[in-house]
């Protein structure tokens, strides 16, 4: 038995003992997902203990270093955790941009002494982050940012506005574009701050989309006092950090388009309309429609499999987030139109406990932003073109 075969065995025994039984299903809603922070709400009593499990293990961050609050597992070791943790259907123990976003970031940029002050609290769910990047007037054109940063020597004072700042009134820190240099141009004279959202002059306000629900809020920073210690990098050089962490945001929406554990859209579809009496779905166009969407949703996850085997040898290329974006939004979209379409005029169902207040409506609605957040399908397709394709521009 290999190394590797000897650590499968020894994790899926761990999860297997240590999974609580109600870890082992689908979170279906974002107040079902474990977000931590300081004040940290639990579904149920198995999710604080999930969380805490993983956490001391250091699996919430398996490949980060011990040091860090991970498990310094290898990209191997850490591709058969995933895979065990998939066959016992274990729910992820914590949902987080720090874990998402920042922390790669952080571990390639920041100094020693932020990574031991922000990397084990997000390894350990005490600390919920949010990202300031979109403003009003600088969304696909994100390097037009005007919040401004004066540097006063001990700190920098903040003002500006930033929008579609998602859950930004439950978050306890924020990662933050502002511009340090305005007399420099567009790319240069940016820099990237951490500060906590407590900080006076630090204001939000909840955004309502047509789902009648969600996590985006408009945030306001009137001459907030960050330390200088908080700067990550180089002042005026953070536009490089803020595209690699792009990517990295990019790859986590586009796992929207890989299906959660759980019933596909066909048999979904197969209850709602019910079978013919060869037990195909009760509607050819319907079902032509469905194997479509699920050939391409077969082929997008052996995508994602060789784009991150490619990473892990060092192939990969940083314009392959966007691609992976770009389909995975864009799959996801398809699959709710399927849904509805499958549940008929029931599936429009707004309120009401028989369709948990409308849930797939709601979700339906809000997949519509999937094109849009992280950076829209249109700049996508342009990345794709000139750094994959090699295209030439406009």
């Amino acid at each position: 038995m290999t190394t590797l075969d000897t650590f499968r065995a020894q994790t899926h025994a761990w999860l297997e003992a240590n999974c609580p039984p109600e870890m082992r299903t689908p979170a279906l809603t974002d107040e079902d997902r474990c977000w931590g922070g300081r004040r940290p709400t639990f579904s149920s009593e198995a999710q604080r203990v999930w969380m805490q499990r993983m956490a001391e293990r250091g699996w919430t961050v398996p490949t980060w270093p011990r040091a860090y609050g991970g498990a310094g597992l290898s990209k191997e070791e850490a591709l058969v955790l995933r895979q065990e943790m998939a066959a016992l259907r274990c729910r992820s123990p914590l949902d987080s941009f720090g874990i998402w976003m920042l922390g790669p970031a952080l571990l390639k940029y920041g100094s020693e002494a932020q990574k031991l002050e922000h990397l084990p609290k997000i390894a350990r769910g005490e600390i919920r982050w949010c990202q300031g990047y979109s403003e009003p007037n600088s969304g696909s054109d994100l390097a037009s940012l005007a919040t401004r940063a004066e540097d006063r020597g001990d700190h920098f004072l903040v003002n500006g506005q930033k929008i579609w700042t998602s859950y930004a009134d439950k978050a306890d820190w924020i990662f933050c574009l502002v511009r340090t240099d305005p007399a420099a141009k567009k790319h240069e004279g940016i820099s990237f701050l951490l500060f906590d959202m407590a900080s006076p002059g630090v204001s939000t306000r909840p955004i309502t989309l047509i789902s009648g629900k969600s996590p985006f809020c408009e945030t306001f920073f009137d001459d907030v006092k960050v330390p200088a210690a908080n700067l990550v990098g180089e002042k005026n050089k953070g536009w490089e950090i803020a595209k690699y962490l792009l990517t990295h945001e990019r790859e986590m929406i586009s796992s929207i388009g890989d299906r959660a554990p759980g019933k596909s859209v066909g048999a979904t579809a197969r209850d709602a309309i019910g079978t013919d009496a060869r037990g195909r779905l009760d509607d050819p166009g319907l079902r032509a429609q469905i194997a479509s969407f699920e050939i391409d949703e077969m082929a997008f996850r052996a995508l994602l499999q060789r784009s991150g085997d490619r990473a892990r040898r060092g192939e990969g290329d940083p314009a392959m987030s966007s691609a992976l974006k770009y389909y995975g939004a864009e799959l996801n979209k398809r699959r709710y139109e399927l849904l509805m379409a499958a549940g008929g005029a029931d599936a429009l169902e707004w309120e009401g406990a028989r369709s948990d207040e409308g849930a797939l409506a709601r979700a339906w609605l809000r997949t519509k932003a999937n094109s849009i957040e992280g950076g829209t399908s249109e700049v996508q397709l342009n990345i794709v073109s000139k750094r994959i394709l090699g295209l030439p521009g406009a």
